[in-house]
C-alpha cells in the first residue's frame, strides 16, 4: 500500500537529530510522499531543499501564527519566490496559510491581510492552498468566495458538516490526523463518518498533533515528561483508525486518499509521471 502524508513539518527543529532516518522509516512503511509546508519566510529555502533531497513535495506560505513577526516585505519575497520557482513541480501549493481564531493574542486584522494577500498570489499563480483552520472556518470560506483559488486542503479540519460541505464545493479536501484517534473525539469521528471518501486526505502535522498512543497527558508534562514527537510513521496507525470509522478496507483508504491528494495538488501527479 502507498500512502501520502499531506501535511508534515519535517523541517522542524525536533527532527534535527534524525530527520533522514525518520523519513526512511516512514517510506519503508509505505509513506511514499510527504508534503512539507513552510510557515514563514525564514524556512522557505529549508522546505524546498528538503523536498528535493527526499524526493517529497513542499508549499510556500506564511502561517497565521507567524504573522505577528512577519512584515509586508515577506509577502513581496513570497511573490518573488513563487515567480522564481513556478516551474518546480515539487512546489505543489501555497501554504500553510489561513486564520487562527484560537490564539487571542494574534492581531486578527493582520492575519486577515496576510491571508487575503496570499489568496491573491494563489489566484495569480494558479496554485492550490493549504489552509490552517482553527476556529476560523466561516471567515476562511468568506474570503475564498471573494478570491478564487484552485482548491486545496483544509488542514486538521474540525469544523461542522455544513462548513465541510462548503469547502468541498470550493474544490477542497479535508485533512484528518492524530486528533481522530482519541476516543473522546465523538463529534470529529461523526463528521468523518458522514463525509464521502473522495473528500478526505490523511496527515500527521508532525511533529505536532500526536495520536493517542503516543500522546503525553497534561499532568505528565507538568511533571517534566516531554510531549511525544509525532512523525510520518504514525500515518498508518492513524489510517487504521480512519478505515475503521469509515468502514472501508485499509487498501481502499490508501488508494482513495492518495488519489485525493494528487487531485487537489495536481503537480504531485505530474511530478510522479516524470519520475
Amino acid at each position: 500500500m502507498h500512502w501520502i502524508d499531506s501535511h508534515c513539518h519535517l523541517d522542524a527543529l525536533e527532527f534535527d537529530i534524525d530527520r533522514l532516518q525518520v523519513r526512511q522509516a516512514a517510506r519503508h512503511l509505505g509513506v511514499v510522499s510527504c508534503v512539507i509546508p513552510a510557515v514563514e519566510r525564514a524556512n522557505f529555502e529549508a522546505v524546498r531543499t528538503l523536498a528535493h533531497q527526499l524526493q517529497d513535495f513542499y508549499a510556500l506560505g506564511i502561517h497565521p501564527l507567524y504573522t505577528g513577526r512577519s512584515q509586508e516585505g515577506d509577502l513581496l519575497f513570497l511573490r518573488d519566490e513563487l515567480t522564481r520557482f513556478n516551474g518546480d513541480l515539487r512546489l505543489v501549493a501555497l501554504g500553510e496559510i489561513g486564520l487562527d481564531g484560537w490564539v487571542q493574542s494574534l492581531d486578527w486584522a493582520k492575519q486577515m491581510h496576510f491571508y487575503k494577500e496570499q489568496l491573491k498570489l494563489a489566484h495569480a499563480f494558479q496554485l492550490p492552498v493549504i489552509l490552517h483552520v482553527r476556529k476560523s472556518a466561516d471567515a476562511l470560506l468568506k474570503c475564498l468566495r471573494e478570491i478564487d483559488v484552485p482548491g486545496g486542503i483544509a488542514h486538521a479540519f474540525t469544523g461542522s458538516l455544513q462548513q465541510a460541505e462548503q469547502f468541498i464545493e470550493l474544490g477542497f479536501c479535508l485533512g484528518f490526523g492524530g486528533a481522530i484517534s482519541f476516543d473522546r473525539a465523538n463529534r470529529l469521528r461523526g463528521l468523518l463518518k458522514s463525509l464521502p471518501l473522495s473528500s478526505i486526505v490523511l496527515e500527521t502535522d508532525a511533529p505536532d498533533i500526536p495520536p493517542k498512543w503516543i500522546y503525553v497527558q497534561a499532568q505528565a508534562r507538568l511533571e517534566g515528561q516531554a510531549q511525544a514527537r509525532n512523525d510520518s510513521t504514525q500515518l498508518i496507525p492513524i489510517a487504521q483508525v480512519v478505515a475503521e470509522i469509515k468502514g472501508v478496507a485499509l487498501e481502499d483508504l490508501a488508494r482513495a486518499t492518495s488519489h485525493n491528494v494528487q487531485r487537489v495538488l495536481p503537480r504531485m501527479q505530474v511530478q510522479e509521471m516524470h519520475t
